[in-house]
């Protein structure tokens, strides 16, 4: 086998691109780039039933958008295509056939009922299921007989005796096997369809795949695919098991964790920076040197060191990835920060689709003023909302601060400065803000909180006399008069 490093994200089209899988492929693409190695592409579509249309496409689509780029793939081909497992069926032929001849492997023409029978007295009798192996041994006549039958044949693989398969893996150490775990496995189902262990062996082999980075879950897999390369004499590729990513309660992942997105496409919609949830996915089960956390993609190919995977569970927080992508949108330059956000207004009927240029420069100056809050792109909706709304609806909060005895003083003094400006601007409204607590002699939280209040409607917010200039005078007058005539 060659040492030059070359690794596989290996997607199955029956879905779309999730935060698990998108690790995965990130870890690939770090180890490859950081050892001057290639990055492969390889869709394992041979799950028909479960294909979804537009599911490789998808999957390649947003692995792209984070930022991901590969060196071969069905896509773009490369020296050790087909890149399609389906279009490999001839190439895995003649190695069942190979195995077939050399007995390693052989035809079970066992029905769906009578494996399912098996189970069930296995279990009876408190053994773990294993296919028992009755078919290991059928003669020639046996199996023209069951052909008569009309059954067809599965080819399962001759699972050696007493034979111990030992992995140094990359994250965990020494994991050892014995073959007794294992019934005879099938490599090619009753369609000719070859199944997962024995395909990606055999793909892995003859793409010269170095080292295997998965998730946990394929623990399990390795010795059967171990087996494999033994048949044939192979040296296995050096495989790590990356570790599971849980919720805050820490549990696995699920679709039942509705506050957790688990799709790239559903973050890439709701306005979240790729930049951004790269960074975050590359630190789910990783952990540079030192306190730092923000990284450009090019530092992370400088500094990822596979022997910082971790061994304990990635914890997936939400609030840490609204923070991370809140860090990238300030750091964003204006102009994509807008081309982030316009589409939202727009989609929700806030702003006309064609509009003016008064309108685009009051749109612009609105979301500058959100800019250094703003976690993602949908959020300027909600922000927002208190400029594309008549009314407002005081909460608790806000009630209790119009209720201060200094409050109607304080309005009336302002609203009075307010209509003398010919013009607002925020440096006019900043200095009748100054007035009015020269002349109510109000200062601090008395003084802002009230004005706050009375013409946002809320007790929080970006800089009051931006706020105030892009609500507009009438706009304000209407609010202040409305809450004077309440208190």
């Amino acid at each position: 086998m060659t040492h030059a490093v070359r690794v596989r994200y290996a997607p199955s089209p029956t879905g779309h691109l999730h935060i698990g899988n998108a690790r995965t492929a990130l870890f690939n693409y770090l180890y490859a780039k950081h050892l001057g190695g290639k990055f492969i592409i390889r869709t394992e579509d041979t799950d028909e039933k479960r294909n979804v249309e537009g599911g490789e496409e998808s999957q390649l689509r947003y692995l792209k958008w984070l930022g991901l780029e590969w060196d071969e793939g069905a896509d773009i081909g490369g020296d050790y295509g087909p890149y399609r497992q389906m279009e490999r069926l001839d190439i895995y032929k003649k190695y069942v056939d190979e195995l077939l001849e050399r007995g390693l492997a052989y035809k079970c023409y066992m029905t769906e009922e009578e494996l399912d029978a098996e189970r069930e007295q296995q279990r009876a009798n408190g053994q773990v299921p294993k296919y028992s192996g009755a078919h290991r041994d059928l003669t020639a006549e046996q199996m023209k007989q069951f052909e008569l039958e009309g059954r067809q044949a599965s080819i399962r693989f001759r699972v050696p005796e007493g034979k111990t398969y030992t992995f140094n893996d990359i994250v965990r150490g020494n994991i050892t096997f014995e073959s007794s775990d294992f019934g005879d496995w099938v490599m090619i189902k009753k369609n000719g369809i070859p199944t997962y262990n024995f395909a990606v062996a055999i793909d892995d082999h003859l793409m010269r795949i170095s080292h295997v980075l998965r998730g946990e879950e394929h623990i399990s897999n390795t010795p059967k695919q171990m087996m494999i390369y033994d048949a044939f004499g192979w040296e296995p590729p050096k495989y790590g098991h990356m570790t599971l990513i849980l919720n805050e309660d820490r549990k696995k992942l699920s679709k039942r964790d509705e506050h957790i997105l688990q799709f790239i496409e559903q973050y890439k919609n709701l306005g979240y920076l790729p930049e951004a949830l790269f960074n975050f996915i590359a630190l789910l089960g990783w952990s540079p040197v030192g306190e730092e956390e923000i990284f450009t993609q090019q530092q992370f190919i400088e500094i990822f060191d596979p022997e910082r995977l971790s061994t304990s569970a990635a914890i997936f927080d939400p609030q840490k990835l609204k923070w991370m992508n809140n860090q990238y949108i300030k750091a964003a330059d204006f102009e994509r920060v807008t081309t982030l956000t316009l589409p939202y207004l727009i989609a929700e009927g806030k702003l006309p689709e064609d509009m003016d240029q008064q309108t685009k420069d009051w749109a612009l100056e609105l979301i500058a003023l959100y800019k250094e809050q703003l976690s993602y792109g949908q959020e300027i909706v909600g922000l927002t909302s208190l400029f594309f709304q008549t009314g407002i609806t005081y909460t608790d909060d806000a009630k209790e601060v119009l209720r201060g005895e200094q409050v109607p003083e304080v309005l009336r003094v302002f609203k009075d400065k307010l209509q003398a400006l010919d013009q607002l601007n925020p440096a006019a409204i900043k200095a009748e803000i100054k007035a009015t607590q020269k002349e109510t002699k109000q200062k601090g939280k008395n003084l802002f909180m009230p004005i706050r209040v009375a013409t946002t409607g809320q007790v929080h917010g970006p800089e009051l006399p931006n706020a105030i200039d892009l609500l507009g005078k009438d706009v304000v007058i209407t609010r202040l008069t409305n809450v004077l005539e309440q208190i």
